[in-house]
């Protein structure tokens, strides 16, 4: 017996015939809800994760002690610099 139980809301999605095709070949027409599911998931954490990236961007560009990260070109030539130098960007 499954100890992971969700709460699920049953929804109706409109669909290709030929995809809900494909997607009962990979998971049986009995799995194809999880199979649904899982992809959902990948695709709104991918999307989630584009959203938090783009929303980030370029904050450091203009605060002071990070000039190096105000041009693409000016992060190119930091990070050789750093490379060059043997520099642990983690150290």
């Amino acid at each position: 017996m499954r100890q992971d139980v969700r709460m699920t809301v049953r929804t109706n999605l409109v669909l290709p015939p030929e995809l809900v095709k494909r997607v009962d070949r990979l998971a049986g027409s009995r799995g194809r809800s999880r199979y649904v599911t899982e992809a959902l998931e990948r695709a709104v954490r991918r999307d989630e994760q584009r959203q938090a990236l783009l929303a980030g961007a370029g904050w450091l560009r203009d605060r002071p002690g990070y000039e190096h990260w105000s041009t693409s070109d000016r992060v190119v030539e930091w990070v050789r610099a750093g490379r060059a130098a043997g520099a642990d960007p983690w150290g």
